[in-house]
């Protein structure tokens, strides 16, 4: 089953987040598992964006904002191993708090955990922006706070100008979370350029198997210092971005004029997992398969020569435009159905979204019913922190449980999305029955 990279949900739970307890415990002694994912067949239509011919193709005038743009760059290969980076380079360490928001994915607190600090979850509001107060009040108990950790959800962006004057009056350090948000800008300036330190995910954006970046606007980056994971990761990463093309139709002559090659591979690459040891070394992240830990071995590995190109020939402003397009389609089909609305009430200038989230009344029957239809429905902070429940935060767990995402990356079809629409119009109109 093909799994979206980078996509911060299994995607399958059967859980209303909303009715448990879970006592709190002390997270560098529980690592995070959340449950295997139920055998859904593979999505028709692709969650990340697929290779294309189309994926070069190119758009006439200014590129759209993007953290390339906020300051100095270190590729790295997804956005978590950014934020144990950032971490590292703010000097945070065992004895430390790190502020961070309650509505997350299980890869945002790890590298927290790994670092030996204290990850100390403050509210968001229903519409994700955070809730000032409770950080104040949560800053003020700690005493040891070293970082603020923001993230944009979905692209939409946080109050930025208000949280770097609350980290510069108290002597905080900021790390902007843009693994949402590769795109975007607020006040005249592109996301990722207000934080200490900044991250994102380019699996979320490009059609690449692995990637991710470190930013700065205000430090310099001489410290980290990264080197090749190696041929195999780099010939891995490059037959995974062309075969995620494959499987969703495109780059069809490409794939007759390779179809031996590729079974020949696949066939060696059978015989080689047989003899791998389990405990020998991952050939590409874990995140590029979705999974949610955090391995520091992967802390001073580059990101591929194949990603780091696609970052440079794919046109960022037909991503952007394709984003904002795609993302208004489904608003405009979908937000009248009864039982759900989106979870942003329009879509502003400045903003390129990951994905369109729909609150939804219903989640749970209506995200297996999708699911089973083949429709690419995600669920990102399905899974919370342990210890992460109501009494926290209300909020994160009505959007943990009620917010179902769907795709408009620019690599869609026309076709793909009006099926994806017929699909969650059916499902809808047919629980409402």
């Amino acid at each position: 089953m093909l799994r979206a990279p980078g996509v911060c949900s299994l995607a399958a739970s059967e859980t209303d987040m909303g009715k448990m307890s879970i006592s709190t415990v002390k997270p560098a002694t529980l690592p995070h598992q959340p449950p295997a994912p139920a055998d859904y067949p593979r999505p028709r239509v692709p969650v990340a964006p697929a290779l294309s011919l189309a994926s070069f193709r190119r758009a006439r005038g200014r590129p759209a904002p993007s953290i390339l743009d906020a300051g100095n760059v270190r590729f790295v290969t997804s956005g978590r191993v950014a934020i144990a980076l950032a971490l590292r380079e703010m000097g945070v360490g065992p004895g430390d708090a790190v502020l961070v928001p309650s509505y997350h994915c299980a890869s945002m607190i790890e590298p927290v955990v790994w670092a030996g600090a204290t990850p100390l979850f403050y509210r968001i509001r229903p519409d994700t922006t955070v809730d000032l107060d409770d950080i104040a009040a949560k800053h003020g108990a700690a005493g040891n706070v070293k970082a603020l950790l923001a993230t944009n959800y979905y692209g939409f962006h946080q109050p930025l100008p208000a949280l770097r004057a609350f980290c510069d009056a108290r002597g905080i350090r900021l790390l902007e979370d843009c693994a949402h948000s590769f795109l975007g800008e607020h006040a005249g300036r592109p996301l990722g350029s207000y934080g200490d330190y900044a991250i994102a995910s380019s699996m979320k954006f490009f059609p690449v198997y692995e990637g991710g970046c470190l930013v700065s606007s205000r430090h310099r980056l001489d410290g980290i210092a990264l080197q090749s994971a190696g041929a195999g990761f780099e010939a891995k990463v490059l037959i995974n971005s062309v075969e995620g093309g494959f499987a969703y139709g495109r780059l069809p002559l490409l794939r007759a004029l390779l179809a031996l090659p590729m079974a020949v591979k696949n066939a060696l690459w059978g015989v080689i997992k047989a003899r791998r040891h389990g405990n020998a070394p991952a050939l590409a992240p874990g995140s590029s398969d979705g999974g949610f830990g955090f391995d520091p071995a992967w802390l001073t590995k580059r990101s591929s020569l194949y990603s780091r190109t696609m970052l440079r020939l794919v046109s960022r402003r037909r991503m952007g435009e394709l984003r904002r397009r795609n993302y208004q389609r489904l608003f405009d089909a979908l937000s009248t159905l009864p039982g759900c609305r989106p979870l942003f009430p329009a879509l502003p200038d400045g903003v390129y979204p990951w994905v369109f989230p729909l609150l939804c009344d219903e989640p749970q029957a209506l995200f297996r019913q999708l699911k089973q239809a083949g429709v690419p429905v995600i669920r990102f902070g399905e899974y919370l922190w342990p210890g992460v429940d109501a009494t926290v935060c209300a909020n994160s767990v009505e959007l943990s449980r009620r917010v179902l995402q769907f795709p408009c990356h620019q690599e869609l079809r026309e076709d793909e999305i009006g099926w994806m629409i017929d699909q969650v119009q059916q499902a809808v109109a047919g629980g409402a029955r």
